[in-house]
């Protein structure tokens, strides 16, 4: 090969590279701002803590079950302040799971930064059913039902927070301004396994941001 077309064929694979990888990147976004964050197929951009074999990936769905842990996404360095938050999620008889929104990654714990969105459908040892923000805003009649996917909605807009599932509006909570950590500020999302008796199924888990 002439030297001249092979220095010049190096240097066009170079300029491509960075294009295809931010092509692929792209290809997660859709036309109306939505990012898938878990396509069924790895665990890529998850980072689960204590107890890691709670939570596995099984048949394209996250299925946590197990001692304590907690899996978080950690696929993009800009933490989320403002947005829309999707999941499709299935519970088993009295099984207690949970998605975490302004929270951070730790070793070990329950997350001690931001706050639980609950999953619970049927697990007596616990009132606060599907849909309610733990401690905070209580729901007390699950609004879903044991082996049957539901949509799990979450939007954060400054202090104000929304929940809908099945797209029936349980949640809308203002935060005061006084209110003591956790609070909201800003983080990532967490999946929990809560205990051996519990399993808890996701997928189809998609984010948009929204204007800070």
């Amino acid at each position: 090969m002439h030297r001249f077309f092979a220095l010049a064929l190096v240097a066009g694979l170079i300029v491509a590279a960075p294009a295809l990888a931010e092509d692929k990147a792209d290809s997660k976004k859709s036309d109306d701002g939505w990012v898938t964050i878990f396509d069924g197929k790895s665990l890529d951009g998850w980072k689960k803590n204590e107890n890691p074999d709670s939570i596995r990936l099984e048949d394209g769905k996250i299925v946590t079950n197990g001692n304590r842990s907690h899996l978080f996404y950690v696929g993009d360095e800009k933490p989320f302040k403002n947005f829309e938050f999707e999941a499709e999620v299935m519970t088993k008889e009295n099984s207690n799971a949970g998605i975490f929104i302004h929270t951070k990654y730790q070793e070990e714990g329950w997350p001690a930064q931001g706050y639980e969105a609950q999953v619970n459908n049927s697990y007596n040892k616990d009132p606060q059913k599907t849909g309610g923000l733990y401690n905070t805003v209580k729901v007390l009649e699950a609004p879903a039902k044991d082996n049957e996917w539901f949509k799990y909605y979450i939007k954060v807009d400054g202090k104000h927070v929304t929940v809908k599932i099945n797209d029936k509006q349980v949640v809308d909570f203002e935060q005061a301004a006084d209110k003591p950590q956790p609070a909201l500020s800003e983080g990532t999302f967490a999946l929990q396994a809560h205990d051996p008796g519990s399993t808890v199924y996701f997928r189809n888990i998609r984010v948009k941001r929204l204007p800070d």
